[in-house]
């Protein structure tokens, strides 16, 4: 008779997922130390939910104490193609790898559920499952189960799919065997921290959020802090700088899951078109995308700071109607951007024409600069 791990394994994998494996709940002090010490620094920004909840993610028994295994599962989703090569063209946008497909949070919960249903109905024993949006410390808890480590950029690195794999987990009350951890393979390997546009990595293994340009061009929710914003080049929804030159890519393979494959509208859109995309525009066109949650605003507000680091001064028209946008942060970089692109009698004669009207304090100072 099939043991329940060879058994849930091969569910997984029918369902489609690439990789699995299962630990235990307990063990998580080392990792809950970790979290603790990211908290206490700051360093998770706006990002208020990671504190909130903090206990529950240090402990899944604290999330449900009658939890007794954790099955750990990994998709794959690399690319075709080195997503850093796209970064010297600087008319067009750069989205992250993991966002120019369908939303991979509806696909791989569907998968989840599938694959939990099979377990109760087998074994009568209960479950949950859980992908990115509750409460738990996915990498580590991988980490532990053996897929992978977490590297110096303290995502998950595999040593047969690199850095692409989305994590989701299967919570039970059913006792498995649990699988051994995956020993860290970095070595003296710092590609990850010296790629890093904004110097988001202040040692190995730790991360400051608030300089990450994944943080800032999703999470963020304000202005953009100047000192970035150039570094940010043509990044106009996450970054996958740290991810992408990882060497263990070289094992890595295209995603599977047709779902996640880019969307070809995605893949180099024009920087030209995007800022003048209009609420209903960006639902429709996003709809189905991770990109859809930060809103319309927020996005065009990251376009616009990439079309400030263009140098593509035939988009000054759509700068100049983005001075009248109702959202500050919207305003504010289309100073920046106008600064970097016009002439300084343009620049000059557009501040004497809205300067005066400004009442967001922010948006006065980006025009006195």
């Amino acid at each position: 008779m099939e043991q329940p791990e060879s058994h849930i394994s091969r569910l997984a994998r029918d369902a489609g997922f690439d990789t699995v494996a299962i630990t235990t709940p307990d063990g998580m002090a080392r990792a809950a130390g970790h979290f603790d010490q990211f908290l206490k620094a700051g360093r998770h920004g706006v990002m208020a939910w990671m504190a909130d909840k903090a206990d529950r993610r240090k402990s899944p028994l604290t999330l449900w104490p009658d939890v007794r295994s954790i099955i750990m599962l990994g998709m794959n989703y690399g690319p075709a193609h080195d997503p850093l090569e796209r970064l010297d063209r600087r008319e067009t946008g750069n989205i992250s790898v993991y966002a120019k497909g369908h939303d991979y949070h509806d696909i791989i919960k569907k998968k989840l559920k599938q694959v939990a249903r099979q377990i109760h109905r087998t074994y009568d024993a209960e479950v949950k499952v859980f992908v990115d949006t509750a409460p738990v410390l996915e990498k580590p808890l991988a980490a532990k189960a053996g897929l992978g480590w977490q590297g110096k950029h303290t995502n998950l690195v595999s040593r047969s799919h690199g850095s692409w794999l989305f994590l989701g987990s299967i919570f039970t009350t059913l006792d498995l065997k649990a699988d051994n951890p995956e020993k860290d393979h970095c070595g003296s390997c710092r590609n990850c921290l010296d790629s890093c546009p904004t110097g988001a990595f202040p040692a190995p293994y730790q991360l400051d959020a608030r300089r990450c340009i994944s943080y800032l061009t999703i999470e963020y929710k304000g202005h953009i802090p100047a000192e970035f914003r150039e570094a940010m080049g043509n990044r106009i929804y996450g970054c996958d700088d740290c991810l992408a030159v990882c060497p263990w890519n070289k094992f890595a393979r295209r995603a599977r899951e047709n779902r996640l494959f880019p969307r070809p509208e995605l893949e180099a859109p024009d920087l030209a078109d995007l800022v003048e995309l209009e609420d209903q525009d960006f639902r429709e066109i996003f709809s189905g995308s991770p990109i859809k949650r930060i809103g319309r605003d927020y996005f065009i507000r990251n376009v616009l700071i990439a079309i400030g680091n263009s140098g593509n001064s035939a988009c000054l028209p759509q700068i100049e109607r983005k001075l009248a946008e109702q959202n500050a942060v919207i305003r504010s970089a289309a100073v920046w951007a106008l600064r970097r692109l016009a002439e300084e009698e343009t620049f000059a004669a557009l501040r004497q024409q809205y300067m005066d009207r400004e009442e967001d304090g922010i948006v006065r100072e980006e025009w006195q600069k």
